[in-house]
């Protein structure tokens, strides 16, 4: 046996399977905030989940507020999702051809979303929004790309860009390996600022094929849009020729049956986005993401048009019987009860930092939510985001996880809740909180 796997096969605790994974893994990890970097310390390495629990390979119970960054809408192993699973298994992993379940998941996110009158599957959130892009250049004919400081949209090269120093400045790379001519591309403008966007399609509006945009912001911890910025972002670029790209990847279907865009589909901000795309819960766990929207738009997408994509595990039938089996069963009583864990747990770590004296604000949008430590509440953008005192987070997060409670392990991330969470679950982080609040309210600057 390789000297090298033979000792490390006997690893048993998280400190050991993080040193072999590093000789292994670039950093240890295939995503860098399972790194810990944020907060420091050992990463988890689990090896089992059931509902609102996950277990780490040292026999470790933790409440987790991760639910897989958000796709364990029902909880982990939902047996229905399971079966699902188990059974297309069953039948073979991957056909590369077309199967019925396809047209099912479909159809059922279009039942749930208007404006998706068409949609294509992928399998990434990183491909869809990917995919979306090309198609809006390709329909458009424009080049150029709005994004918002903050927002992230996965890692292709357009959207790792940052801001320029000012309101409609073309972007550079935020990432080494990024072209500088491809960030060029990407105006960078301050979330939740329409002023910005006036002045980008001012000076650039004929080039512009889209602005993209997170339905609600969930990547820089919570920041919701504010009332009627979506609408007039559709408005805005509808005046000058351009499309509007909203992410739903992390709020579609987990917020609302409809997402994001459910949510304010009845109010006096409602509006339709040209294309949307989807990910986690249509996924239920597994690797599926989506693009859709309108049928003349997503008609320009190969066979039927010239923009071209394409892959060979796309709606992968495994995949998608976990999707078909999760939408089936998040019904109007698990989004109700999502909602009611959500506010519960908010609450009580707000009322927990304020006994401590801790300045903080509660950051929500529907039932994702997070925390922002500091006077500068609530938050509305990047910049404030980036001024809070996030220093104190490290020593809550390791004081939660010490108290079996596992939290994203990044101030800058959402957390998320699941139909699982009953109320022993929510003791059990309420039970953590006044140990974990004293802790961030002892933190200093480094």
């Amino acid at each position: 046996m390789n000297a090298r796997h033979s000792g490390a096969d006997a690893a048993r605790t998280n400190a050991e399977l993080f040193a072999r994974a590093q000789v292994a893994i670039p950093g240890g990890v295939n995503s860098p905030v399972r790194a810990f970097r944020s907060v420091g310390g050992t990463p988890r390495f689990l090896v089992s989940a059931r509902g609102a629990y996950v277990t780490d390979v040292e026999g470790r119970e933790y409440v987790d507020l991760v639910a897989g960054w958000g796709p364990a809408i029902l909880g982990h192993a939902d047996p229905r999702v399971i079966e699902a699973v188990t059974d297309a298994a069953a039948r073979g992993l991957s056909f590369g051809s077309s199967t019925p379940a396809e047209t099912e998941l479909a159809e059922l996110v279009e039942a749930r979303v208007a404006p998706v009158e068409k949609l294509r599957l992928v399998s990434t959130g990183t491909e869809a929004t990917m995919s979306a892009i090309r198609l809006a250049r390709g329909f458009t004919g424009r080049d150029v790309l709005v994004k918002f400081a903050g927002h992230y949209h996965g890692h292709s090269d357009g959207l790792l860009a940052e801001a320029g120093s000012g309101l409609a400045t073309f972007a550079l790379p935020g990432s080494a390996g990024v072209p500088a001519d491809i960030a060029a591309l990407t105006l960078v403008l301050p979330y939740n600022d329409l002023d910005a966007v006036r002045v980008a399609f001012a000076e650039h509006g004929d080039r512009i094929a889209a602005v993209i945009v997170e339905a609600a912001a969930a990547n820089m911890g919570v920041v919701p849009p504010l009332p009627g910025f979506n609408a007039a972002l559709v408005e805005l670029a509808h005046a000058n020729g351009s499309l509007v790209i909203s992410d739903e990847v992390l709020t579609g279907f987990r917020v609302s049956e409809a997402g994001w865009w459910g949510l304010e589909k009845g109010t006096e901000h409602a509006y339709t986005p040209d294309l949307l795309t989807f990910g986690k819960v249509i996924g239920g766990g597994m690797p599926v993401a989506a693009l859709g929207g309108r049928a003349e738009i997503m008609e320009q997408l190969a066979p039927l048009g010239p923009v071209y994509q394409a892959g060979t595990l796309s709606g992968n039938p495994v995949a998608v019987a976990a999707g078909v089996a999760t939408l089936r069963a998040a019904d109007a009583a698990v989004y109700a009860h999502l909602d009611g864990a959500a506010a519960t747990i908010s609450v009580a770590v707000s009322e927990a930092l304020a006994a401590e004296g801790v300045a903080h604000g509660v950051q929500r949008a529907g039932n994702l939510f997070s925390f922002v430590f500091g006077e500068e509440v609530p938050v509305r953008d990047y910049a404030t985001v980036q001024r809070q005192e996030a220093y104190r987070y490290a020593p809550f997060f390791h004081a939660m996880l010490d108290a079996g409670v596992s939290l994203p392990p990044s101030v800058f991330e959402a957390w998320f809740v699941t139909a699982a969470h009953d109320d022993a679950a929510i003791d059990r982080i309420v039970a953590a909180l006044p140990a974990a609040a004293r802790a961030a309210a002892s933190a200093r600057p480094a």
